[in-house]
């Protein structure tokens, strides 16, 4: 094995030329629960004498203490290193080792197997090279085992070893072993798949992990270590096309500029020619600097510089390309997300949309349909909950350069972020990009906002009142636009009854539907702003990822937000409709402040109190606000 080459001994230079010029393979173990991968990649490292002897002093002591295997050294927890996962005896998180042979170096993924865990196994799975899908042979094909071979399928792992552990409970019979290999062969005939290779094991005693096992004579393919030496991953990279994300535009003097970034695929080499997405601008490659020098060839996972022989404009985020296979660029997008929040996804709902490098404004418009991983039938879902998968459209606030995922893992990819907590919510694939995204363009109009504004003599804004059912939002706005009638101000209200009658009538109150209500209010308000109008919006609008979207869609300065801060209590005495009587009576669900959740603004521009003051004194406080801050200058 590696660190017992007699290099170390004679030549410790020509050894690490050596270690430097192998190649690299990632691989991920998966699998249900209890099917052996913590045990697998611990027999892994103990056979390749990996292990410090203190390290295996502790793993023995340990192994006494919450160990699963008797008086055996329990090769798990050398890689369950959480408290809580070796008290329990499962994997938690996503657990990654290094080790290498005299043929290859490895990093190994070792991920949870309950499906509350799916999300930590899909990350481990992003990167991977080679997955290892463990199967329990007195269990066969379990759901989590279709779900982790989906999810890897999803994720663009084209070779998959199934090994078929714990065969030494039922003495290697080749039986078992055959039927297991046609039910996963069958099962996944559909997951474009390149290679599957089926492996009998036991990986508590080594059997058919380093070496072979004459306990299964009848097996001819090979042990997974040799398989996972041997097996070719580097012909897709050699094809892939040159894409250079920039991070960082280097300018350490006026003599210097450069454009530096980690090769996400491909190769390029001195004098090639490249284009810049988004611009378009072309020039050639004069030089490729590293820490360690310039190189003639840089390829993928490379850091480097390029330098141009001509002066284009190039930003950070923008994509280098060879010239001769150029990215595409869209926003709007049919993609696949796996979603990895407890809090569920809603279309309609703002995110930001994270690429290579490059953070845009993004939003599901579509959630076409969920996935069952059973049978890969498709499920009509109005939502996707935690770890589960749906194919969505996506709408993005400015165009991105990209792949599609099954081309390019590294540029098709994608996270969604919560704009709020900053929490990633999703990871996602790009399919392909909506034909409409490229024919449908803003068209100029030579009447503008400030025109219109202007024939008004007025600042136009959005005011938004939210605030429980009863509060007396809309007894405010309608006191503020009669007060600013009579200022000779021009005004609307959008009030949240009244567009239930028309525009949004075919709403429920479900929490997609509250989502998709402000929504659309919020896009009716923004092309009120836009006619020079000064709008306001009175809806209960529950939620604070929504209002910052309507937020979003004006100018700095246009948004003012109202917190009409009512005590439930206050509000259900009032219950001039009945409402919270029949949402106390089981007549009415998900009725806000009763079971559905409000959550407050945290830095509204106005808080009113209508415990304390009368709805004309808070009018009359909300339009000296507006005088105040510039809105009623003429």
């Amino acid at each position: 094995m590696a660190h017992h080459d007699d290099l170390i001994a004679t030549d410790i230079l020509g050894y690490l030329e050596a270690q430097e010029n192998k190649s690299f393979l990632r691989f991920i173990t998966c699998g249900s629960v209890d099917d052996g991968k913590s045990t697998l990649i611990g027999r892994l490292l103990y056979d390749s004498k990996l292990i410090y002897e203190d390290q295996l002093a502790s793993i023995e002591k340990d192994s006494k203490k919450s160990g699963t295997q008797g008086d055996k050294i329990d090769l798990a927890l050398l890689v369950d290193g959480l408290a809580a996962e070796r008290e329990q005896g499962i994997t938690i998180d996503v657990a990654y080792r290094f080790f290498s042979t005299d043929k290859r170096k490895f990093i190994v993924a070792d991920t949870p197997g309950h499906v509350q865990y799916t999300r930590n196994m899909a990350t481990g799975a992003s990167t991977a090279d080679v997955a290892v899908l463990l199967i329990d042979a007195r269990y066969g094909v379990q759901e989590q085992t279709r779900r982790h071979a989906y999810i890897v399928s999803l994720l663009g792992v084209k070779h998959v070893v199934v090994a078929i552990n714990k065969m030494d409970i039922n003495g290697f019979d080749q039986g078992i072993y055959n039927a297991i290999e046609v039910d996963f062969r069958d099962f996944a005939k559909d997951l474009n798949f390149d290679d599957i290779t089926c492996i009998p094991m036991s990986a508590l005693d080594g059997d058919n992990v380093t070496t072979k096992s004459e306990k299964s004579e009848w097996y001819k393919g090979p042990a997974l270590l040799e398989y996972l030496e041997d097996v070719d991953v580097e012909a897709a990279a050699k094809d892939a096309p040159f894409r250079l994300p920039v991070q960082w535009v280097n300018r350490p003097n006026l003599d210097f500029r450069g454009f530096s970034g980690t090769v996400a695929s491909g190769k390029i080499n001195v004098g090639d020619d490249v284009i810049v997405i988004p611009s378009g601008k072309r020039s050639k490659v004069k030089e490729i600097v590293t820490h360690g020098g310039n190189l003639k060839t840089a390829v993928e996972d490379m850091a480097v510089t390029l330098t141009l022989k001509t002066e284009i404009d190039i930003s950070r985020g923008d994509l280098i390309c060879r010239a001769d296979s150029p990215a595409e660029q869209s926003d709007q997008f049919q993609a696949k997300v796996l979603w990895m929040s407890e809090q569920e996804m809603f279309p309609g709902r703002q995110y930001l949309l994270k690429t290579t490098n490059k953070t845009v404004p993004a939003s599901v418009t579509n959630l076409k349909h969920g996935i069952d991983i059973n049978d890969f039938s498709e499920v009509a879902f109005k939502t996707l909950s935690l770890n589960e998968i749906g194919a969505v459209t996506l709408s993005l606030s400015a165009p991105i350069a990209f792949d599609a995922y099954d081309d390019n893992r590294n540029t098709g990819s994608f996270i969604l972020i919560d704009r709020q907590t900053n929490e990633t919510v999703g990871v996602g694939m790009l399919d392909f990009a909506l034909r409409r995204a490229s024919n449908v363009v803003w068209q100029d109009m030579d009447v503008s906002k400030k025109a219109r504004a202007a024939q008004k003599m007025q600042k136009p804004g959005l005011l938004w009142f939210t605030g429980l059912s009863g509060s007396g939002k809309s007894t405010i706005a309608n006191l503020v636009e009669k007060r600013l009638l009579d200022l000779g101000r021009h005004t609307y209200t959008l009030d949240g009854d009244n567009v239930r009658h028309g525009l949004n009538r075919d709403l429920g109150f479900t929490k997609e539907d509250r989502v998709e209500n402000i929504r659309r209010i919020g896009e009716v308000a923004r092309l009120m702003v836009d006619a020079g109008l000064i709008t306001m919006a009175s809806f209960i609008s529950p939620y604070r990822a929504e209002r910052q979207m309507a937020r979003d869609l004006l100018e700095d300065g246009e948004f003012i937000e109202i917190f009409v801060n009512t005590p439930l209590d206050v509000a259900e005495s009032r219950d001039v409709k009945g409402l919270y009587a029949k949402a106390r009576a089981g007549e009415i669900k998900n009725f806000t402040g009763i079971d559905s959740e409000y959550q407050e603004p945290k830095k509204a521009e106005i808080t009113v109190n209508t415990v304390e003051m009368s709805a004309e004194e808070a009018a009359e406080m909300i339009v000296d606000y507006m005088k105040h801050n510039g809105w009623l200058e003429n």
